[in-house]
């Protein structure tokens, strides 16, 4: 039996196989070979795999968002099996003796470069589509495993560290728990692994080795600690601890259909974050009365492209829609820092976290901006939505995008496309926002305290830094006075303050919050009825 610590982000018990994810290898190397026939043969076998995947993500693709967008699946298919694509893979590795990685890599620049010089505009968008499956291709065969596809079943998901663009790709039935090498308790992923409530440790002592693959574990959330072969007595102590794990879920269930208030009377709107569509099935199992945050970004990180308004759209009528009247805030994309997006070609920055980000974006890039305004105001005719901004830093950003909406509002209605009820609100995540609460809290309906991003930027600590875990302090007194300082200049100004940080479910901090004056808190969906029970208590 194998014992590794790890740092838990999420407690809990989970037992199952292990799946080795690795990244793909940016670098190629060219290499000689002697035995051409074995190579040729390795190129046949990625290739095969690749079309297995590609027609596996078809499917799901057809299943999940319909024909139209499930096509680019089909196309790669069929470039992948086009004989002058291969031909020059073959030429390479019988003719030069190339190494196959080399050959993928050299047919695939040079394919790309042609498209890019056709007159055809179809033609130049199929440079992208040649790269996508030659990096697929190169990720087989240098041993990657980078397809949700790959897992057979529901796995414990090994690897190095896992980027928010990474998590987005898996398929989430068939995740029982995360371990990462790398990574840190504060980062976008270990919330993304708790919006999942599976069990998930960090900075775990482990090399993502492919020896592992398939090899029987058990990760205990509780503990933080991953066990590799556990013997008999280890088991059944994992399964006992599990086994009350459930049950105390089991009781919780007792707080659905009850109302979030205090003993004194108070009522808490007590809503759910998310990231995804599908992550609205587990808003409703566990009686959230809203969604406090859906992280817009996740629709791009999960494209190849910048998505269009009508698949925007589609994405917020189909959650506004499944949640039935009950309040669904949006917040605008957010990217930069932990979360990058290839085709934004973004600058590298020295430091990202203080960088070019969320809502700077959106006001440099209009037209991105404005896609997103126009799906997300043609959504609210279907639900009660909430707009919210983040990284705000001071007036004359909020007065920028209140004019925006404005513009893209008259604009649909000379479309004659008819435009809902809709709040506007705006992300706390600054000291600036903060201090300036009084002078932004008249422009807007509400604000939503994120705590993560408030810690990171009072107490110049990085939160992606996993050095600077034991010094990230989110109950340090002066995010806490901030915290206060916002909710009170709300109330003054007749706006309503909520958290959608992970300070939100610090069970800790919840009575404190209640005696500050918060109106909502949002949490990730596993949380809400254990908060709703101390709600209760308070």
């Amino acid at each position: 039996m194998i014992v590794k610590e790890g740092r838990s982000v999420f407690k809990g018990v989970a037992t199952g196989r292990i799946f080795v994810y690795r990244k793909a290898q940016t670098a190629v190397s060219r290499e000689q070979v002697t035995d051409t026939a074995a190579e040729l043969e390795r190129y046949e076998n990625a290739k095969r795999k690749a079309l297995d995947q590609l027609k596996g993500l078809y499917e799901k693709a057809l299943r999940d968002v319909g024909e139209e967008e499930a096509m680019i699946f089909d196309v790669h298919q069929m470039l992948l099996d086009d004989p002058d694509y291969n031909d020059s893979i073959h030429s390479i590795i019988e003719n030069d003796r190339m190494n196959a990685e080399y050959a993928v890599f050299m047919t695939g620049e040079q394919l790309a470069a042609m498209f890019l010089n056709m007159d055809n505009e179809y033609m130049r968008g199929r440079a992208a589509d040649v790269k996508d499956i030659s990096e697929r291709v190169m990720s087989i065969l240098n041993g990657a495993q980078t397809d949700p596809e790959a897992m057979p079943e529901p796995v414990i998901v090994l690897a190095e560290d896992l980027a928010p663009s990474e998590t987005v790709q898996f398929d989430k039935s068939k995740i029982l728990a995360i371990v990462t090498q790398k990574g840190s308790a504060n980062s976008h992923t270990a919330i993304l692994a708790r919006t999942m409530n599976i069990p998930s440790l960090v900075m775990t002592d482990i090399e993502p080795d492919l020896a592992y693959q398939g090899r029987r574990a058990v990760v205990d959330g509780f503990a933080g600690l991953l066990y590799i072969d556990p013997d008999e007595e280890t088991m059944a102590r994992m399964i006992e601890k599990k086994g009350g794990a459930d049950a105390k879920r089991a009781l919780l269930q007792e707080m659905k259909g009850k109302e979030s208030v205090t003993k004194g009377g108070k009522h808490i709107h007590l809503y759910s974050n998310i990231g995804s569509v599908e992550d609205v099935d587990a808003v409703l199992e566990n009686d959230s009365e809203g969604i406090g945050l859906f992280r817009s970004e996740f629709l791009y990180l999960g494209c190849d492209d910048y998505p269009d308004e009508e698949l925007q759209f589609e994405a917020y009528r189909t959650v506004l829609s499944r949640m039935g009247g009950r309040k669904v805030i949006i917040r605008t994309l957010d990217i930069g820092a932990d979360k990058q997006i290839d085709y934004f070609n973004l600058p590298k920055e020295e430091n990202p976290a203080l960088g070019f980000r969320a809502i700077h974006i959106c006001l440099t890039r209009e037209d991105v901006f404005r896609t997103q305004l126009r799906a997300l105001l043609r959504a609210s005719v279907y639900g009660a939505l909430a707009i919210m901004f983040p990284m705000i830093i001071s007036v004359k950003e909020v007065v920028r995008i209140r004019r925006l909406v404005e513009e893209v509002r008259l604009e649909l209605e000379r479309e004659n496309i008819r435009v809902g009820e809709f709040e506007l609100g705006i992300m706390i995540e600054t000291p600036a926002a903060a201090l300036i609460s009084d002078q932004l809290a008249p422009l807007v309906d509400f604000f939503s305290i994120g705590s993560n991003d408030l810690t990171q930027y009072t107490l110049a600590i990085d939160r992606q830094n996993p050095s600077l875990d034991d010094f990230f302090d989110p109950h340090h007194e002066a995010v806490l006075r901030l915290i206060q300082t916002t909710c009170e200049n709300a109330h003054r100004h007749g706006a309503w303050c909520g958290i959608c940080g992970e300070l939100g479910a610090d069970m800790e901090m919840t009575a404190k919050f209640i005696q500050m004056g918060i109106d909502e808190l949002s949490v990730s969906p596993g949380c809400t009825l254990e908060l709703r029970k101390r709600i209760r208590e308070c």
